[in-house]
């Protein structure tokens, strides 16, 4: 690979979920200090870049994803000082930083919705989506119908999300400007790119058709999202995005795709467009070779050469690897799967405590906060499992606050915690900082084509190469060596953690 090191690229990105990450001011509730606090720790675990999950003003109806104030720090999480510090000293460490954007729908406590309802004739009652009647069949994901009336004016506005969650109107220039200009003013503050929340359902059918029929359990699942997700007005938006972007060097956007497709995902990439969108393949699919393979060799016939794969195990709407995968206490498929995202041909995410394992917490239903838990109980019991304060030492809540925290701690803290782990040389902390090792002095790693070898049943292999090198990567999912050693320089990984480069 002759092109020079590019982060967003050839790095690996951390997500963190600054509520659960590391308090610094004993309330219980993480905060953007906390953040800056702990990062030598994850320059020394080596990542090239830190994702923030939304630390906005907000009620926290959605824990921060119904945003009240788009240019700003919710004061429990600091200040924007606080935020200048972060950027500051993640950049002084080769750290960047990218902010997640929430731009379908906004709090119904943010000013513009204020105006907006207030009466028919405010400027900015086209901002979001008004209607005399209820219009057509769309749901909401977190239950019960999209549209809500509003007695103030009488009328109906739609909602994707909680009710409390309007969707703004992207077709509106004024509202299309100012959601923009969200973007520049991060960008002026040092953001080196976005995560885009949902952004394939930005705009909505004109005409506000129904949505057509599907076999599914509740109601959003119920429905082929035709004209509310998807629409082909998205694209003159991303053109107008990535001129913003490209405005400034080494900028980036990854857009989350909301219920696509890897098609669907793929399609919205390119020179024009974003630089990424999420496949989320990889969190449905089972511990198994062949279930990988299959998954990669759809994302990467999708892609191609002219879009940039990307690969996650785990997020803040999913359960943890770890918990997927894992026996109990045991390491050994975490270990594995980790190799796996290290050495695919895209950028690996990881998630808050991935690198040391953390697994899901268990909640009795009035421990339940996330509100599609609470609405689809017990069939669904929500994303909070995913969303316990990281796990820094011995101490009383893992080190993560003196107070107590706003969700658990995982009981398990006491053994498995980033400090134990750190001083571990057998610690899948340290398997992961090796890799994460191997994937920068290695540059077939980064961007080499990827093949796939035979191996035997319950063995995953394939070779990585580029115009210098040529790399086999051996991944044993069957709880031993698997004795498959193809010719070449070749990492392996075993489900004990062993991880090394041999001729």
């Amino acid at each position: 690979m002759t092109d020079p090191y590019l982060w967003w690229r050839d790095g690996v990105i951390y997500q963190i979920y600054p509520r659960s990450f590391a308090d610094s001011n004993n309330d219980g509730l993480g905060d953007l200090p906390g953040i800056t606090a702990r990062l030598d720790y994850l320059a020394h675990l080596g990542v090239d870049a830190i994702w923030l999950s939304p630390f906005y003003p907000s009620p926290d109806v959605d824990f921060g994803y119904d945003i009240s104030d788009h240019c700003n720090v919710d004061p429990r999480f600091g200040t924007l000082s606080d935020f200048d510090d972060l950027v500051r000293e993640a950049h002084q460490r080769n750290i960047r930083v990218v902010l997640d954007l929430v731009l379908n729908h906004t709090s119904d406590q943010h000013p513009w919705f204020a105006e907006s309802r207030s009466s028919h004739t405010n400027p900015k009652r086209d901002w979001y989506m008004w209607s005399k009647t209820i219009p057509n069949n769309w749901h909401s994901v977190f239950g019960g119908g999209g549209w809500e009336y509003d007695k103030t004016t009488g009328e109906y506005y739609f909602h994707m999300f909680v009710k409390e969650q309007p969707d703004v109107n992207w077709r509106n220039p004024q509202m299309r400007q100012a959601q923009l200009d969200v973007v520049r003013f991060w960008l002026g503050r040092g953001a080196d790119g976005f995560r885009l929340d949902v952004f394939n359902a930005y705009f909505k059918d004109e005409k506000l058709r129904n949505n057509p029929a599907k076999l599914g359990l509740r109601g959003f699942d119920r429905q082929q999202h035709v004209y509310d997700i998807d629409r082909p007005e998205m694209m003159p938006l991303l053109n107008e995005l990535r001129a913003i972007l490209d405005a400034s060097p080494e900028k980036y956007a990854v857009g989350e795709t909301f219920v696509a497709t890897p098609e669907r995902a793929a399609s919205y990439c390119g020179p024009d467009k974003l630089h990424a969108a999420f496949n989320f393949d990889f969190t449905l699919r089972p511990y198994s070779p062949s279930a990988f393979r299959k998954a990669i060799e759809k994302w990467d016939g999708f892609a191609g050469e002219d879009v940039w794969p990307n690969y996650v195990l785990s997020n803040h709407d999913q359960p943890r690897s770890a918990t997927r995968y894992c026996r109990g206490e045991d390491d050994r498929r975490a270990r594995v799967v980790m190799a796996l995202l290290m050495t695919l041909r895209g950028t690996p995410f990881l998630y808050y405590g991935e690198e040391i394992g953390m697994r899901d917490i268990s909640l009795a239903r009035h421990e339940i906060q996330d509100p599609p838990g609470k609405y689809y109980w017990p069939f669904y019991k929500g994303r909070d499992g995913c969303r316990s304060p990281m796990q820094w030492d011995t101490t009383p809540n893992a080190g993560f606050s003196t107070a107590k925290p706003w969700l658990k701690v995982h009981p398990n803290y006491p053994q498995r915690n980033a400090e134990a782990q750190q001083a571990d040389p057998a610690s899948l902390f340290n398997f992961t900082r090796r890799l994460i090792t191997l994937r920068r002095e290695h540059p077939a790693l980064r961007g080499g084509r990827l093949d796939f070898l035979d191996a035997p049943n319950g063995v995953l292999a394939y070779t990585r190469t580029d115009q210098d090198q040529k790399l086999a990567v051996v991944l044993d999912f069957n709880d031993k060596n698997p004795g498959f050693k193809p010719g070449g320089q070749q990492i392996f990984a075993s489900p004990a953690g062993e991880v090394r480069i041999y001729a």
